[in-house]
């Protein structure tokens, strides 16, 4: 199996989650492993937007989440049964496939039941006492299961009970043996016994098998059809054929018909609950059209998901993409503070203070001694540019500004016009749509000690739509706090060109007796010169927590 590596950047991506996602699976591919897929958790921005669509770029895939599903456990090609075949069949799958369980379809791949190796073994080693002489079947599947070609009559797929006697006698100890029985109810096996063909044929019975490759004596055929009886000629002898005449019984008539079922949409949890909950030895895994699967045993639960992660710009489960806890993590590249990712293995874990993930993947390329082609480069140093506020921010280092040049080179492009392009074109609060996405579209969780708290943040040019706004943020802030539990939720507007942040939150009031920093009006404060969440912001929102 073949495991697909998904590289993704955190919830409610930014340009640097995304631009650094798409080059390191970039990377990836030119170093051979075709299996990397660049993903995204959540929507492009504007300002992302902008970039992709500029440099001719396709979005990454869109994960909303990476719960492992049913799909992801179970094994695509199911051994199944059909519902007309018999049961020596299926005791020929079971000891071919050493599965104990099978599903029983119909001709469009539809389950219509379930046959077990255990139940079918009851079936046939503790029969009922009064039901000793009864072979259940249909003439088909009899004709089938003795490899007997059809003299007379009609092979009928109807499931039929017949009472099986054994012609090894005189005629008249063989009439005194059935005499009571519905003719129409018998099954008769004989070898070339002209006697008790005779007498089966004059009484009408309903199959009249001829066993050791003998043939009907002459004169009787047109008896039979006269009487409408079904005459099979079989090459097994009489006791191989009683034997396989009580495993001709079609499986539909074996199979269970109460049986659990689950959707391969469903998540791996719910299959756990029921294989769990309700002590069943299988489940049987539907596509959305009712069509079998596969199927699903308590080892499904242990089978090894068939994608990992690896997590471009954050490494705090509380940021990743949902489900991310239960996934293989098999790199991180980052350029935050260290959270609380965990892996089971030893990974590549890449850290390092710069101003963006993107200048970390420029310099893998340059360690592997590759370049990225131009549209790639172009997006590595788009997602630089955008981390780093074209280069202005207090994050920005020697690393960023050296990657920038070497991208610039790659790329035909001026870093500073481009960047200006950049800002120009997706500053407005406008292109967001709604106040809530204006807070959502980069909004991260933090986590210190007892408190939780939310920024966003957003690069303007000027506030003046800020403040036609603002009511709007700050109702979407409100919601957001309530929603996530949050001790305060606030909104990072940062204007890049006189280098200040106007700071909206919602949250406790004694923040304004700590908060340091000029209060404009309620809920609303003014921050020169402040324009990084991450080096700025956070850690001052943190050292003022423990003052709350």
């Amino acid at each position: 199996m073949i495991k697909t590596t998904y590289v993704i950047g955190h919830r409610n991506p930014d340009t640097d989650s995304i631009a650094s996602a798409i080059g390191y699976a970039a990377l990836k591919q030119m170093l051979g492993d075709s299996s990397v897929i660049a993903a995204m958790a959540g929507a492009p921005n504007p300002q992302t937007r902008y970039i992709l669509d500029r440099l001719n770029i396709p979005d990454p895939l869109f994960l909303a989440d990476v719960h492992p599903k049913v799909r992801d456990t179970i094994k695509r090609e199911p051994v199944t049964i059909h519902r007309q075949d018999s049961a020596y069949e299926a005791l020929e799958l079971f000891n071919k496939s050493g599965v104990r369980v099978l599903p029983v379809v119909d001709c469009e791949n539809r389950p219509c039941g379930i046959l077990s190796l255990l139940h079918l073994s009851e079936s046939y080693l503790l029969p009922c006492q009064d039901k000793l002489r009864q072979v259940t079947t249909s003439l088909a599947s009899l004709a089938k299961t003795l490899a007997a070609p059809l003299k007379a009559g009609t092979a009928a797929d109807t499931p039929v009970t017949l009472n099986l006697f054994i012609g090894a006698m005189l005629e008249e100890s063989f009439n005194s043996r059935i005499d009571g029985f519905d003719p129409r109810e018998l099954l008769i096996m004989t070898g070339n016994r002209r006697t008790i063909q005779m007498a089966a044929i004059e009484r009408g019975v309903r199959v009249l098998v001829i066993t050791g490759g003998h043939q009907l004596d002459d004169g009787l055929l047109e008896s039979a059809q006269k009487r409408d009886v079904t005459v099979l000629l079989t090459p097994h002898d009489t006791a191989t054929a009683a034997w396989l005449a009580r495993l001709s019984t079609p499986v539909a008539c074996l199979a269970e018909q109460e049986y659990v079922e689950i959707g391969v949409d469903k998540s791996l949890a719910a299959l756990r609950q029921k294989l769990l909950g309700a002590n069943v030895s299988a489940v049987l895994a539907l596509e959305g059209d009712g069509t079998l699967a596969g199927v699903a045993t308590k080892s499904s639960l242990l089978a090894p998901l068939p994608y990992s992660l690896i997590l471009m710009d954050h490494n705090e489960l509380g940021q990743a993409v949902s489900g991310a806890e239960l996934v293989e993590i098999s790199e991180v590249i980052d350029h935050h503070k260290l959270g609380n990712s965990h892996s089971n293995s030893p990974i590549s874990f890449v850290t390092s203070p710069v101003g963006s993930t993107c200048t970390l993947v420029a310099r893998r390329y340059r360690e592997c001694n590759l370049e990225p082609d131009g549209p790639i480069a172009a997006l590595l140093l788009a997602g630089i540019l955008s981390d780093t506020v074209i280069l202005k921010s207090p994050t920005t280092t020697d690393a960023d500004q050296q990657m920038a040049v070497w991208l610039e080179e790659r790329s035909g492009l001026v870093a500073v016009d481009f960047g200006r392009d950049i800002f120009a074109a997706s500053s407005s609060l406008k292109n967001y749509g709604s106040a809530d996405r204006v807070v959502s579209a980069d909004f991260k969780l933090f986590t210190h000690e007892k408190y939780s708290i939310g920024l966003g943040q957003v690069e303007v040019i000027g506030f003046d739509e800020f403040y036609r706004m603002k009511e709007e943020l700050l109702d979407a802030l409100a919601e957001i706090k309530q929603r996530d539990n949050l001790f305060i939720a606030g909104l990072m507007v940062t204007d890049i060109t006189t280098e200040t942040t106007l700071f909206l939150v919602e949250g406790h009031t004694r923040i304004a007796h700590v908060m340091e920093y000029p209060q404009l009006e309620p809920h609303l404060y003014e921050l020169k010169n402040v324009m990084s969440r991450k080096k700025q912001m956070v850690p001052h929102l943190l050292k003022i927590l423990a003052k709350v």
